[in-house]
């Protein structure tokens, strides 16, 4: 069923196709300079028509010299800086890793992380049960070590597929969602949220979860208490019914990636939290009439509410008619002291409200922090933030480097140039004639605000990895609104499936610069077919070729690593979702190689080196519901009862599960050396 089908008939489709499906739909009506009027104006329309990579597109991405380099290369096939020999693409039912490592399950939805967690049983799910399991759909994944060989693992669980996570309920009508009860309601949400927990490594290097840790715990949307920082703090438009002071929240959802400070907490970033909120307010045809609402200029422009849940049937904070303001109390970062279980979460509002796909962090050259983050939604904006003050050593002093600094919105200029514009109250037009009466309101419409100042729209950022030394990468998944009519050269596929990365380079190296250039790095997709139009270094083979770049992580040794999340596309490739090497630098610039592959369905999020690149936490979320075909080609609809894969477990009447996986190198070392 294509994405179209989806958002037409909500009844059909799972939650990760009804996920991918949205964020198609732009919210963006800045659309006069896209990012692909940008790179047409940039590299000609000559040079990026090539399907197969040619010399002209080779200059345009690669540089001159590295035609040169590349050509001295030949001889180099399957070498670079990743020394592990390239997995097979394909699609199955289980997971596959490189030769000579294994990549071992840690932990599964359902795993007990306390002490007195009953085991999984998926026909008896309670929600006392699941306050005390993995929760479901886990994508982000961070590390922070308490000693050698022992540490605190930090999981973000996204959202949650009814369809196989619940016996006998099956697919629901996204109109009322009829089979879902409050008691269903409420382990949904229990199962939202994040994970902390101990794992230590045994003699053999094999790591284990440490059930009776201090600091394992749940953070979930149901009942975890968080505070409110910066701008938005305390504001009109954060109080509400139950919080008439605008300062507490309960819960954190649709947690997508994040990232880890320097001073070693956590960053969960909301995502997609318009597709909780719900509303009777309804026109002819069943979709929300926001018509009354004060806030209906900003409820569009972030898509509230999706009605992607029933929460709203049985929560008066998730329907928009009766607690307006609950929406603008999402969409935030969100900050966990994994060593402190007293300590509440903060939500930054400093940092902006928009669909945060992740919240990467790195020090400037003179100690201030900076956070790249993304808004995922075609022709949505990439962001950075720098801290007022600089990164020292009191933890408590560090945390409030979030509360007190600057936004930006990335405008792409076709010279290569890019410009970071502040999105700061009384700046050029974020001023109360255009509605924005504080800085609290700036933040809360950040996307509004981002508009004015003439940002670039983008195709879907997602994952933002800076490297350290002014250099950062930005993963564009894709952009299926693209219409034949809009093709140029520089969107050459109409209906593009398959996304690019871009590599910033910050002026003299600093990334807290409000300039700096930009390139190409690659664009996805099989280049064997002309009209795909992809580009990799010329060395790349057919494993090699990605599509949808999603997550992305940097080892110790500064090597770039990408996930990949292709939704419904998948059936475009037929290849899962993996883990993939990238060469950002010399003769092999732009190559890449297949190290790990997901099961059916699955899509692949993380990834999170170890410090010493001898560990690699990896995460398989929604295993068996992603693309509309099982992995032998069979149009199917998976189901508790009837799924594509029953992976991990493989066990009669087990459902897939969403499961986070450790890699480790046979024999022990670093992984790829």
């Amino acid at each position: 069923m294509s994405r179209k089908s989806i958002i037409d008939d909500p009844q059909h489709g799972n939650k990760a196709e009804a996920f991918e499906a949205f964020d198609d739909i732009p919210t963006n009506p800045n659309l006069t300079r896209t990012i692909g009027d940008v790179i047409n104006a940039r590299y000609g329309r000559r040079d990026m028509l090539k399907g197969i990579l040619g010399v002209s597109a080779t200059t345009a991405l690669f540089g001159t010299s590295a035609i040169i380099a590349s050509k001295q290369a030949s001889a180099m096939s399957g070498k670079g800086r990743y020394n592990f020999d390239e997995l097979t693409w394909g699609n199955d039912e289980t997971h596959h890793i490189a030769a000579g490592y294994d990549a071992d399950v840690l932990l599964r939805w359902g795993d007990p992380i306390t002490a007195d967690a009953p085991d999984f049983d998926p026909m008896n799910q309670t929600v006392e049960a699941q306050l005390k399991q993995f929760g479901y759909n886990n994508d982000y994944v961070g590390y922070t070590e308490l000693e050698p060989g022992r540490g605190l693992l930090c999981v973000n669980h996204e959202y949650t597929n009814e369809e196989v996570m619940f016996p006998g309920l099956g697919r629901q009508d996204k109109q009322d969602f009829a089979g879902m009860t409050k008691e269903l309601v409420d382990i949904e949400m229990a199962a939202h949220g994040g994970t902390i927990v101990e794992i230590a490594k045994d003699a053999a290097g094999k790591w284990s979860v440490v059930r009776d840790g201090k600091m394992n715990r749940r953070i979930t949307p149901l009942n975890t208490e968080m505070t409110v920082s910066g701008p938005a703090a305390g504001h009109e438009r954060m109080k509400t019914t139950a919080d008439p002071d605008g300062m507490t929240i309960i819960g954190t959802l649709n947690n997508c990636a994040g990232g880890m400070t320097p001073w070693g907490t956590y960053l969960m970033a909301e995502e997609n939290f318009h597709g909780y909120f719900w509303t009777e307010t309804r026109d002819a045809e069943g979709k929300p009439d926001l018509s009354a609402q004060p806030q209906a200029a900003s409820m569009k422009r972030y898509g509230v509410p999706g009605m992607w849940y029933a929460w709203g049937k049985y929560y008066d904070r998730f329907d928009i008619d009766k607690d307006p303001n609950e929406a603008n109390r999402f969409g935030w970062i969100v900050e966990v002291d994994p060593r402190n279980p007293d300590a509440r979460p903060v939500k930054h509002t400093a940092l902006g409200r928009f669909r945060h796909e992740g919240a990467e962090t790195t020090v400037s050259k003179d100690g201030h922090l900076v956070i790249y983050t993304g808004d995922d939604n075609r022709f949505d904006y990439q962001y950075k933030y720098v801290s007022a003050g600089t990164v020292g050593d009191d933890a408590a002093a560090n945390s409030a480097l979030l509360s007190d600094g600057t936004l930006y919105a990335a405008r792409f200029d076709e010279d290569g140039t890019i410009t970071w514009l502040p999105l700061v109250h009384g700046t050029g037009p974020l001023t109360a004639e255009n509605g924005f009466n504080d800085q609290g309101d700036v933040m809360i419409d950040a996307r509004l605000a981002a508009d004015l100042l003439g940002a670039t729209p983008m195709d879907r950022p997602e994952d933002a990895q800076p490297r350290g030394d002014g250099t950062a990468y930005i993963m564009l998944t894709n952009n299926t609104r693209r219409t034949a009519e809009q093709v140029n050269a520089a969107n050459p596929r109409a209906e593009s499936s398959f996304g690019h990365i871009i590599e910033i380079k910050e002026a003299n190296g600093d990334h807290a610069a409000t300039t700096g250039t930009w390139s190409i790095l690659v664009k996805c997709g099989d280049p064997s077919i002309a009209e795909v139009g992809a580009q990799w270094n010329p060395e790349t083979s057919a494993n090699g070729w990605f599509g949808s770049p999603d997550n992305c992580a940097f080892d110790a040794d500064g090597r770039l690593w990408i996930s990949t999340d292709q939704g419904s596309s998948w059936g475009k490739t037929m290849k899962s979702d993996g883990l993939y090497s990238l060469e950002t630098e010399g003769a092999l610039r732009g190559h890449s190689k297949l190290f790990f592959r997901c099961p059916v369905g699955g899509e692949l999020c993380g990834p999170y080196f170890s410090d010493d690149s001898e560990t690699l936490f990896l995460a398989v979320q929604h295993p068996g519901t992603d693309g509309t075909k099982d992995f032998k080609g069979f149009e199917r609809d998976s189901t508790f009862e009837d799924p594509a894969t029953r992976w991990p477990d493989f066990a009669d009447g087990m459902p897939p599960r969403p499961s986070v996986l450790v890699v480790t190198k046979q024999g022990g070392g670093k992984i790829a050396i």
